[in-house]
């Protein structure tokens, strides 16, 4: 299911990318060389018949897209490995116990040195 819906997406998208490239914007288009074609055969209204079919292929992408979104199988949340991860993020953290020996600290600065400076 989730295969045809991602093909019928990428159609969708592929006809929606040629029907925006035929379209005659304010400057022109690739629809500008056929211009005098369209009205020879008598075809004058074709901007309306683009404009609903973006819209209608539009809609459709974003349709598409939230059927995707539902039918893609979420997946990790009931797996071993997932309850591992999520065991050890629980898990709380023990501290070492104290060392006997004590930490090494840097020796105090005697006045000698003090006064060299």
């Amino acid at each position: 299911m989730l295969y045809t819906i991602v093909i019928l997406a990428i159609i969708v998208c592929v006809l929606l990318v040629l029907i925006v490239l035929i379209q005659n914007p304010k400057g022109g288009g690739l629809s500008s060389g056929f211009a005098g074609s369209n009205n020879i055969m008598g075809v004058q209204r074709t901007g309306d018949f683009l404009e609903k079919g973006t819209w209608v292929l539009a809609v459709s992408l974003m349709v598409l897209a939230l059927m995707i979104n539902v039918v893609i199988d979420k997946g990790g949340a009931d797996t071993q490995d997932g309850r591992e991860i999520q065991d050890m993020i629980n898990k709380p953290v023990s501290t070492p116990a104290p060392a006997s020996m004590p930490l090494p600290t840097a020796p105090a600065p005697t006045p000698a040195d003090t006064t060299k400076k």
